[in-house]
């Protein structure tokens, strides 16, 4: 069994938390902003985790993957929107609400690297800035992957028109099974790494 840092892994794990939650409520504040009120209804734009947690996939996998040294990923409950409510130039709109969740990682991102900047690499929360950068350009990177479910999914779904769309949709299905082979060949981390370096390369 490796040696497991507790004290890294409460961090890791309390920086992916709030990051996830930003997020959902990046897609929940952008969709009432849009004219779905679905989300807020539901008490979804909150910055509480509470209301955002997935059991499997914001605190099972994240807790595993930081136990095994795998790398860190995780969801939180997927926010609802009612494409009905957004009436006119409806998919111009779910493509906005759906690229808010990865747009706020940027944000976050960057926010931390000002920070960490202004404070300097001595600052007792230096670390944990830059598990914040690196958390929230992986979250922002992974879920613009153009699969659905994920976030890029969905703006690739509004970009589709006729038949390319039907079939695209068609995939919605299977896509948490294409992410799991692209993820065991390799190619997961080929898609990925690029637009990584490229951040990553200027926040730290």
């Amino acid at each position: 069994m490796p040696d497991i840092d507790f004290a890294q892994v409460f961090i890791v794990f309390i920086v992916l938390l709030f990051s996830l939650t930003v997020h959902e409520a990046a897609h929940a504040w952008s969709a009432y902003r849009l004219g779905d009120p679905t989300a807020r209804d539901l008490g979804r734009i909150s910055l509480n985790p509470a209301v955002h947690i997935d059991p499997i996939g914001t605190i099972v996998f994240p807790l595993i993957a930081l136990m095994t040294n795998l790398p860190v990923l995780g969801w939180a409950k997927p926010v609802p929107v009612n494409i009905l409510n957004l009436r006119a130039n409806w998919k111009q709109k779910y493509m906005g609400i759906a690229a808010a969740g990865p747009a706020s990682n940027i944000v976050l991102a960057v926010i931390a690297a000002i920070l960490r900047g202004i404070l300097g690499p001595e600052s007792s929360i230096s670390e944990i800035l830059r598990i914040a950068i690196v958390l929230n350009v992986l979250l922002a990177v992974f879920n613009m992957i153009p699969i659905p479910p994920l976030d890029g999914g969905n703006v690739l779904s509004g970009l589709l028109r006729g038949n390319a769309a039907e079939a695209f949709d068609k995939l919605r299905p299977y896509g948490f099974l294409i992410l799991y082979g692209l993820m065991f060949t390799g190619v997961l981390s080929a898609l990925m790494n690029p637009p990584l370096g490229f951040f990553l390369s200027f926040l730290l």
